[in-house]
């Protein structure tokens, strides 16, 4: 039987997503969104199928009208990209009260349709929202996993690789905590081929980096008007393979902590194992006392941001 993966909310996160799953062909897609979009899906999965013949990928790929779940019955995969986009000079935090509604209702609908299927939540606020997910759905902790320091990572590789003037694939990057703004970089086991970034880049250029990638999400909202989409639809994709090649591959991502890092019932970011059954692994880092003070901050912004939760 072929693998099925269905996106909730084709915008530009969900279309971009969906874009690059299908040139990697492992999986059939199902695009489904709000009522409100009327055929919009449709159109989407129809323009995507048509792509195939001209990049030579043979993914399946169908799109619903009118909100309708038909047909996103046993899928493998379910990513959830619905909700308000963030928007300039709007925190995440304002975002609480109507993506909750937002995540609510498509559990609602999608979970009975796939209750074995492994989550992947990147609607904002990401770590509230992925919380959300775990508690709402009843489902084990590892079926349930937010996209955010994959994304965060990548953002900080890009800009390393920019700044030396390396291959982006010489640069291994490793962060910690919230999506964005509260993100935690470990610049120490942060390398190029090997070597730490420390011994690479001044302390200037490199805290030059990092406050840019903390804020990497705000300088493109500001430039587009709204949030980006290539690479978040890039690092759902990437996080979606690995689940269904059982690949194992070790990325930053959110997960429900139950003790991990003296952490408890909160979704925070930290390198996770990705295999068929979702997490498969939480790795833990020793850290440092400077190290632990940021993850203490982000640790509150985030709990703060789950306080405006209506559990």
């Amino acid at each position: 039987m072929r693998s099925k993966i269905t996106i909730v909310g084709v915008g530009n996160v969900g279309a971009s997503c969906a874009l690059w799953l299908a040139k990697r062909g492992i999986a059939d897609l199902m695009l489904v969104d709000i009522p409100a979009a009327k055929t919009m899906p449709v159109g989407k999965g129809l323009d995507l199928l048509q792509a195939g013949p001209i990049e030579g990928y043979n993914a399946r790929v169908r799109g619903n009208a009118d909100g309708s779940y038909d047909g996103a019955e046993n899928s493998d995969i379910v990513i959830i990209t619905g909700g308000l986009p963030r928007k300039p000079g709007m925190s995440r935090e304002d975002l609480v009260g109507a993506n909750q509604q937002v995540i609510v209702d498509v559990l609602d609908k999608v979970l009975p349709r796939s209750p074995n299927a492994v989550y992947i939540v990147v609607t904002n606020p990401l770590d509230t929202m992925t919380y959300l997910a775990v508690k709402h759905s009843g489902l084990p902790k590892q079926r349930v996993i937010g996209q955010a320091g994959i994304l965060d990572s990548a953002r900080m590789a890009a800009f390393v690789a920019q700044e030396l003037e390396v291959a982006v694939e010489n640069v291994q990057t490793v962060v910690l905590g919230g999506h964005g703004d509260e993100m935690v970089p470990l610049t120490r086991y942060s390398t190029v081929f090997g070597r730490p970034l420390t011994e690479w880049l001044a302390p200037e250029k490199l805290n030059a980096i990092v406050e840019r990638t903390r804020k990497g999400g705000g300088e493109i909202v500001n430039l587009l008007g709204t949030s980006a989409y290539y690479a978040p639809g890039a690092a759902l994709a990437k996080m979606a393979e690995a689940v269904l090649l059982d690949s194992r591959l070790i990325v930053p991502a959110s997960t429900y902590l139950e003790g991990e890092y003296g952490l408890s019932d909160i979704c925070f970011g930290v390198p996770v194992k990705l295999g068929a059954n979702g997490v498969e692994q939480i790795i833990e880092y020793d850290l440092t006392g400077e190290e632990k003070a940021m993850a203490d901050k982000s640790v509150k912004i985030i709990r703060e941001t789950m306080s405006a939760l209506k559990m």
